[in-house]
Order: C-alpha cells, then sequence, then structure tokens
C-alpha cells in the first residue's frame, strides 16, 4: 500500500544547489513552506528559529556582500574564489536562511531549542520537496562567519542552522548508499 508522505520521506534526496534552476517557488508556495517549518516540535512554544529570504537581486547584493567577508576573513582569497562567493547565492531561486535562535527558558534546554531550528529546515525541505522543488540544506563558511553573523544581524542569542537553496532541479541526483538499519539500531538491554 502507498503512502505518500513515507513515499516522500524514503525518497527524499538533497539536489545540488547548483542544480537548482527556475522557476523557484511563488510567494503562496513559499508561504505553504514556511508554515510547514515553523510546525516542529517547540518545547515552551519559544519559536527558537525565525527565516531569512533571499529571491531576487537580494541574492546577488547579499553575494557581494559575502565576497567582501571573504576577502576580510580570509587571507589571500583568490579573485576565482571571490567571484565564486560573489555569485554564491545566484545558484538557486530562492535562498533561506533559518536562524536558530535561543530563548533564555529553564523549562526548555537550549539543546532542544536548537534541535527545533534543525526540525524547522527539515520540515521547510519537506514541504519544498512535497511541492516539486529541489532542496540543498548548506552551512559552509559563511554559516559560522563572525562577518556573516553581522551582516545578518543576528542578535547574541542567533546563529544560523543552515543555508536552504530552493528551485527546480535541472538533472535528477543520483541515489546514494544508505546506512543498514543493522548499523544503526540497537535495543537497550537491562
Amino acid at each position: 500500500m502507498s503512502n505518500p508522505v513515507l513515499d516522500l520521506l524514503l525518497t527524499r534526496r538533497s539536489v545540488s544547489a547548483n542544480a537548482l534552476g527556475e522557476p523557484g517557488p511563488s510567494e503562496e508556495d513559499l508561504k505553504l513552506m514556511l508554515r510547514a517549518a515553523s510546525r516542529v516540535p517547540d518545547h515552551k512554544k519559544l519559536a527558537p528559529w525565525r527565516f531569512i529570504l533571499f529571491q531576487g537581486e537580494a541574492r546577488g547584493a547579499f553575494g557581494k556582500i559575502l565576497a567582501e567577508i571573504c576577502r576580510n576573513e580570509e587571507t589571500g582569497a583568490s579573485a576565482f574564489r571571490l567571484e565564486t562567493e560573489a555569485k554564491r547565492f545566484l545558484r538557486a531561486p530562492v535562498v533561506i536562511a533559518v536562524i536558530s535562535r535561543v530563548v533564555k527558558n529553564p523549562a526548555a534546554p537550549e539543546w532542544e531549542q536548537i534541535l527545533s531550528a534543525g526540525a524547522a529546515c527539515q520540515n521547510l525541505i519537506l514541504a519544498a520537496n512535497a511541492l516539486g522543488y529541489g532542496t540543498q540544506w548548506i552551512t559552509e563558511w559563511y554559516g559560522y562567519s563572525e562577518g556573516v553573523r553581522s551582516a545578518l544581524k543576528l542578535a547574541e542569542n542567533e546563529r544560523v542552522a543552515g543555508f536552504v537553496y530552493v528551485g527546480t532541479p535541472t538533472e535528477k541526483p543520483e541515489e546514494r548508499e544508505r546506512p543498514s538499519l543493522a548499523e544503526i539500531v540497537s535495543a537497550w538491554n537491562p
């Protein structure tokens, strides 16, 4: 018996950001994806995440900022490297920064809040995939850069959980080997 949700979960694949093209999600699809992303486990209803959208010309504008930050943070960055950074967000029609936002609350440990932000990334990806879009969740150097933190105006309690690239796949990703359940599952015995 086929189940569309399980079929999606069992066949989900990342699509390289370099293989994501137009069209990107419509405003309606984007809102639907973000609504799904916000429906994750959230102990104490703190919403320990938020989203920053990069669409249209904003992608290239932020790319120029990335190139400048790279120039400042990486000694001897080549012209090729700086050009790559300038074009980084142009690889997909939409890039969504998922920001983990830890809220001080003794009843909701920091780790749970960070996991909730990761779940928001995954729900975002699954919603996009269910709508027919390809996605890739990336951190790379710019997910950890102090200069990027500043450019995104992140607060002290915030950090990048990931950048989710969204677009129409221009090629089908190859299946990759997955661990067998015997390798990753054990039963606890007293």
